[in-house]
């Protein structure tokens, strides 16, 4: 029998919590502790998607994050074993705002609770969600601890500390603790589809090296669906090692941390791979490197951009996409080469969402077009990646 989702009592859960969140400020939110039990320090940040919790915990960008859900129904359909982002979950922690109940999916395996026990992610319930979005609207996203005790004992001194004495997400590299430790070949599965499943791709007509800067799981299910072979490496690959597997294309990868941190090596190959005019393909962290790279300048937002229903302009077909985005660093409009074109900013902030390198096939979006969760809009950047590949070939040939 499914349980009924219980109205938030906040005066009954400040007497009984057994977890707490204490922000940079002193701050404390106090609510019921699920999941794991023990503490996190991280930077406290919001998601605004209705669906996709599970797909949103597993993303490796959220590495040394903690995320507030705004939607207040997180956990109803439980976790199953398909839908993860990455084999390891990097999130910090997680807040949400109603009780979770009994799963109601029939993909579904465990519960959302025992799910985050397993992974060893600290959770709150029945914390005021709206009022910490509020603060993180008005204040930018803080940093800030997330703690758990079945037995009520929290040192509220100590957590204040852990938060401030913590660095923060400016000038980390967390590219480096995220990505893949074995280079390999991706399995073939491509994207999920009701009653199917995932289907196996056996067609190889495209070769892709993917850097690995974090990658999400769906991404490399449409280079499936688009019937490449994709090599997955770490993201201090040499580009003399990458350019040995002769891809057709290069893709980099989203992830987590400080764009500039992480472009120290990953500018230096990024180079090497556009002089050899192979195609290349960013997202979100990829993105932002490949644009150092040629030249701009990325900063740390106030808020970031986190959600499954951000607006973007496309100012090439001069249409709007609502697209999947999990964000915290932008390009620094002013400081862009000639050479680069705009091609997408994001109607919230008019932060720059895309760009294209005019004289070579080279482009990269800030947002997620693998759709997961979130959206389908932005699919079409995928066949724009594996069309740069068909043309490169066919110079190549010539």
């Amino acid at each position: 029998m499914i349980k009924k989702a219980k109205k938030t009592n906040f005066k009954k859960i400040s007497q009984i919590h057994t977890g707490v969140l204490v922000l940079e400020n002193k701050k404390v939110f106090k609510g019921i502790g699920i999941g794991y039990q023990g503490e996190a320090t991280g930077e406290v940040c919001f998601n605004t998607s209705l669906t996709g919790y599970q797909e949103i915990i597993s993303d490796p960008s959220y590495a040394e994050q903690i995320i507030n859900f705004t939607f207040p129904h997180i956990g109803n359909v439980g976790a199953n074993k398909e839908d993860c982002e990455s084999d390891k979950i990097w999130t910090k922690g997680v807040i949400f705002n109603s009780e979770i109940t009994t799963p109601s999916n029939y993909r579904s395996f465990l519960d959302l609770d025992s799910w985050l026990k397993k992974n060893k992610i600290v959770g709150i319930i029945g914390l005021d969600t709206r009022a910490l979005t509020n603060f993180i609207r008005d204040n930018g996203a803080p940093k800030g601890t997330i703690s758990y005790s079945k037995n009520r004992s929290f040192n509220i001194s100590k957590l204040t500390n852990s938060t401030i004495e913590w660095n923060g997400l400016k000038n980390l590299d967390l590219a480096k603790m995220v990505t893949t430790k074995k280079n390999y070949i991706w399995s073939g599965f491509k994207t999920w589809k009701k009653k199917i499943g995932y289907l196996k791709n056996k067609k190889k007509s495209f070769s892709v090296v993917a850097i690995d800067y974090g990658i999400k799981k769906n991404i490399l299910r449409y280079f499936s669906d688009f019937n490449c072979k994709v090599n997955v490496v770490s993201c201090k690959t040499s580009a003399e090692k990458i350019l040995s597997l002769k891809p057709d294309g290069i893709f980099l990868s989203n992830g987590p941390g400080d764009p500039a941190a992480t472009g120290k090596y990953a500018i230096k190959i990024i180079k090497q791979l556009i002089k050899n005019n192979l195609p290349i393909f960013g997202i979100c962290l990829g993105h932002q490197i490949l644009a150092l790279t040629l030249g701009a300048k990325t900063k740390k937002m106030k808020l970031g951009h986190r959600g499954a229903n951000h607006p973007v302009k496309n100012l090439i077909k001069d249409n709007v996409e609502i697209t999947s985005q999990n964000h915290g660093f932008e390009i620094i409009k002013e400081s862009l080469p000639k050479n680069i074109q705009v091609t997408h900013k994001s109607l919230f902030d008019n932060c720059i969402e895309g760009i294209r390198l005019k004289n070579k096939p080279v482009f990269s979006v800030q947002y997620h077009p693998e759709s997961n969760p979130g959206p389908q809009d932005s699919v079409y950047l995928f066949e724009e990646f594996i069309n740069n590949m068909k043309k490169n070939a066919k110079k190549k040939r010539s």
